[in-house]
């Protein structure tokens, strides 16, 4: 890389994937990140819950590193902070309200007295080496969503994070148009925008509609209600309790993140306005008509409220026949099955189940395409940079802005390093990029050799040959067989010992006496004999225990 007076971008998370945002800004060789987000575990991830951008190309160069400035506090894009910022060293700023859920995570962390967390005002500005940054106030689906004018010696770049244009947000400000049309007449070198939702033609749709049909359908539902949403949507929960209110309903917070995030909304200056809620303890006295659950779990989490609630494990909360559960939420690509499971264990007890497929009880946080055509009306930028979505995403956002005139267009993927003054725009190298996983309380490469073993072992299962030798390399006995997840039977493992018996028969005296002859004989022996057997290729290890000599 040239360290001479350039103005780059690198995406090194979000840029190809919805999830994991981490975006980079260099100017000389000083840098900025924006955001740090995680993405959820999936099938080809046994055992791993959060999902990581690899820092690897900044953290060789965290001296340069003045700061990561967050724009709002949605997982995919504060998630990674506590995780990560070992490595990275550097100060965090970010707005009261997701100033505070930070706290709160470098807290559980035991990095709150070590972080050192800058708060901005809404509509501030930080000041980092040669970038003079502007917070400026969006719509989305959680308080305090921020778009971010990143002003440099080459140019002013905006930094759109996620949003839409929400004419009635009913939690925050409205989108701050007059600072984005100002904006705009200033001139705007680059747009680094959203493109989730570049498919959608229309606009998303404000949460007030929502809240006003949440309160016609709740008002039509007897028996209790439960209704599972984001924890992170303050305005969804701030419906959906004017909704149980106008129907005279009690609301009940159910899951620890729903009851962590009021705390911190209401802390916030947000959920003043609001009757108190009802514990879950207290909802038990309540006529079934006069009460509705706010839960977690809209994505079928096993360990979220709505899960525990369907399988009557939850401790306080009992849904029963006649019940209702909305789910106001959108299904995230990747979590059909789960909540298809989840859905129907709710209707084999009788209890009815709403989708946003069945009525209109969720708008998506994002901008549909109408939206990102008035964003570019205001910014008119010179290059348009589409980030936050999967490879088509970002093609038909580009294929958008040059619709739209934007005189360049540069659509980046994780790892491109983007020039974007002085001269034409353009990708001008690739870095190290990839992902990282939290693997119970250590944080490793996704294609580790753990992460590989395990994925072996679940599609394939697991075979262990353990074998006793005596000094002079005989076998002191048959060999024992441990098989995980294989179809197995005693003519099965007596036929894999004997197969790995002949194998070490063959041997030499001397190569008896060598573990890793031994070890390699075996394991070959072992495997194909098992994939002959049972058509698995199981993963195959072999312990070798060499007895001592008795007189």
């Amino acid at each position: 890389m040239s360290t001479s007076e350039e103005l780059y971008f690198l995406p090194l998370g979000g840029a190809g994937e919805i999830g994991m945002n981490l975006n980079l800004f260099g100017y000389g060789d000083q840098w900025i990140m924006v955001d740090l987000g995680v993405m959820f575990g999936e099938p080809g991830l046994p055992g791993i819950d959060i999902v990581m951008p690899d820092p690897s190309f900044i953290v060789e160069r965290k001296d340069k590193l003045l700061g990561i400035v967050l724009t709002h506090a949605h997982e995919d894009h504060f998630g990674a902070v506590h995780h990560l910022w070992p490595q990275l060293e550097c100060p965090v700023y970010a707005t009261p309200f997701t100033a505070e859920l930070l706290r709160m995570k470098l807290a559980e962390a035991g990095l709150d007295d070590i972080v050192p967390v800058e708060e901005v005002p809404l509509g501030g500005r930080v000041r980092l080496g040669p970038f003079e940054i502007d917070y400026i106030t969006l719509t989305h689906s959680i308080a305090e969503p921020n778009a971010l004018a990143i002003r440099t010696p080459l140019g002013t770049v905006f930094h759109t994070g996620d949003w839409k244009i929400d004419p009635d947000p009913v939690v925050g400000d409205k989108t701050d148009e007059a600072a984005l049309t100002a904006l705009g007449e200033e001139g705007v070198l680059a747009m680094i925008c959203d493109s989730t939702n570049v498919f959608n033609a229309h606009a998303s749709g404000s949460e007030a509609t929502v809240r006003e049909n949440l309160i016609k359908l709740i008002g039509t539902l007897d028996g209790r209600v439960a209704v599972t949403a984001f924890a992170s949507n303050i305005a969804r929960i701030h419906s959906l309790a004017e909704a149980a209110a106008a129907n005279g309903r009690h609301a009940v917070l159910v899951g620890r993140s729903m009851i962590r995030n009021v705390g911190v909304a209401k802390a916030t200056g947000y959920l003043q306005d609001l009757p108190p809620f009802v514990s879950e303890q207290e909802a038990g006295f309540l006529p079934p008509d006069k009460v509705m659950f706010i839960c977690t779990g809209s994505q079928g989490e096993p360990r979220g409220a709505m899960a525990r609630i369907a399988s009557g494990g939850h401790n306080h909360v009992q849904l029963s026949r006649g019940d209702t559960v909305i789910f106001s939420s959108k299904i995230i690509p990747g979590n059909e099955l789960s909540l298809s499971a989840l859905h129907n264990a709710l209707a084999e007890q009788g209890i009815h189940v709403i989708t946003e497929k069945d009525e209109f009880v969720h708008v998506s946080g994002h901008p549909g395409r109408s939206e990102l055509t008035q964003m570019y009306q205001w910014i008119r930028p010179q290059i348009a940079v589409p980030v936050h979505g999967e490879p088509r995403h970002l093609f038909e956002h580009g294929a958008l802005a040059e619709e739209l005139q934007v005189p360049q267009t540069v659509v980046p993927r994780n790892g491109t390093l983007v020039r974007l003054a002085p001269g034409p725009a353009e990708i001008v190298e690739t870095v190290r990029t990839g992902r990282m996983v939290l693997d119970g309380d250590m944080i490793v490469p996704h294609d580790g050799e753990s992460i590989v073993e395990r994925r072996r072992g679940m599609y394939n299962g697991h075979l262990v040959v353990s074998l006793a030798l005596e000094e002079d390399g005989e076998l002191a006995s048959a060999p024992g067989l441990t098989l995980f997840g294989v179809p197995r039977n005693a003519e099965i493992e007596k036929r894999i010992g004997a197969a790995v018996e002949l194998a070490l028969d063959k041997l030499s005296a001397k190569a008896m006496k060598d573990e890793d002859v031994v070890y390699e004989t075996a394991r070959i022996a072992a495997r194909r004999a098992c994939r002959e057997l049972t058509g698995k290729r199981a993963q195959t290890d072999v312990q070798i225990l060499r007895l001592p000599a008795f007189e």
